[in-house]
């Protein structure tokens, strides 16, 4: 019998993934480290709007777990209240309402009690913008003309100095626009701010240090060999990912002379993952196709130097900004959008699937083909 997996994260995972987070690692790279697929990672990273809570603490001055082991310890060795409470340097009042709330004297037990009052301690502070309805509109306003949250509460501060009820810090503003539990304002004010992103990383995060953003030792497409642009040679293939919903992605590649199309199931984004399962799949090709791979900036290939290693194939990169060099892929991609619909999750599909859907598109007749199939084309010119 398989065994089932377990749903949601402990709390050693949560700190854990916290944690990743701050130091600016990608939701993939997160979910690799817990075993989570990284939609499950953005699932909860996004119901806090991307902010860590804080950490709950007890105070000092209430009751500790080993408080309370002593006070049923006395209990049950019918110790009085009063000498309970002195032992534990406590009032008898303090001692007599915990007995009290929580079964009496003979009912009492420790662990119980401890757990009841950490629930019961459990009291939000509300938000200022949620409370005073007239701060709320001015900053929703003010929003709307696109300020930031750190302009309006510098202005706030300006307009309003005597008033302290109509001020507000702009990390509360930001916490309450992507903090939707909260209900304060409305998500479509979101788009008002200028990185228009839907999750906030903490303060302290940072990318310094890391590789992500970069591709190292990226050869550009114009060192690329003339033999490729005038697509007379078969073997040289355009690639990218398409991105559906929950962080879902599949790697698509094709073939230049013939339009002959792969695709690639991913589990994530990340380089590792990318390239491990793209070098999988282009290793099955005969080695007269396997000439060169075109991709655009994504750090997906990263590590293009171990995928030409696996497969014995030069990577060449494209401009910033320029999806045209490789066009054939991006027709072809939009063509794939009539399987993989934009807001699909992609994570369902199996490889079987994705071969099923690129033997279908293989199989169809291409006017630039002069109709001819791209297997019908491929096969052409295989020996």
């Amino acid at each position: 019998m398989r065994e089932r997996r377990r749903r949601g994260l402990s709390a050693r995972e949560r700190a854990e993934l916290w944690r990743r987070w701050k130091q600016g690692q990608s939701l993939s790279e997160i979910g690799r480290a817990l075993g989570k697929a990284p939609g499950s990672v953005h699932g909860f990273l996004s119901s806090s709007g991307g902010i860590a809570p804080v950490a709950r603490r007890r105070s000092n001055r209430v009751l500790s777990v080993r408080d309370r082991e002593e006070i049923s310890r006395g209990l049950c060795a019918g110790a009085s209240l009063r000498s309970i409470a002195a032992d534990l340097g406590r009032a008898p009042s303090t001692v007599s309402r915990e007995v009290s709330r929580n079964g009496g004297r003979h009912r009492y037990r420790a662990g119980a009690a401890d757990a009841r009052a950490w629930d019961a301690a459990h009291r939000p502070k509300p938000c200022k913008l949620k409370c005073h309805r007239g701060l709320r509109c001015l900053v929703a306003a003010k929003l709307r003309l696109d300020w930031s949250p750190e302009q309006i509460a510098g202005w706030l501060g300006q307009a309003f100095p005597d008033d302290v009820a109509m001020r507000v810090s702009h990390e509360t503003i930001y916490r309450s626009l992507f903090i939707q539990a909260r209900g304060v304002l409305e998500r479509e004010l979101l788009r008002h701010l200028r990185t228009r992103r839907l999750m906030r990383r903490a303060r302290n995060s940072s990318t310094s240090g890391q590789s992500r953003g970069r591709i190292i030792d990226a050869v550009s497409i114009r060192e690329r060999p003339a033999e490729v642009e005038d697509r007379a040679i078969p073997g040289h293939w355009e690639g990218d990912l398409i991105t559906g919903s929950k962080n879902s992605h599949i790697a698509t590649v094709v073939e230049r002379h013939s339009r002959y199309t792969k695709l690639v199931r991913v589990t994530g984004k990340d380089t590792v993952t990318v390239v491990t399962a793209l070098a999988k799949q282009m290793r099955t090709l005969p080695k007269e196709l396997r000439g060169t791979l075109t991709w655009d900036r994504g750090t997906e290939l990263a590590q293009h130097k171990t995928f030409s290693i696996a497969t014995n194939m030069d990577v060449y990169f494209c401009d910033p900004k320029s999806p045209w060099q490789r066009g054939t892929n991006e027709n072809t991609n939009r063509l794939l959008r009539q399987y993989f619909p934009n807001e699909t999750d992609l994570s369902g599909y199996t490889q079987s699937d994705l071969n099923e859907v690129a033997r279908r598109l293989n199989e169809r007749p291409r006017k630039v083909l002069g109709f001819l199939t791209p297997s019908e084309k491929l096969r052409a010119v295989l020996p």
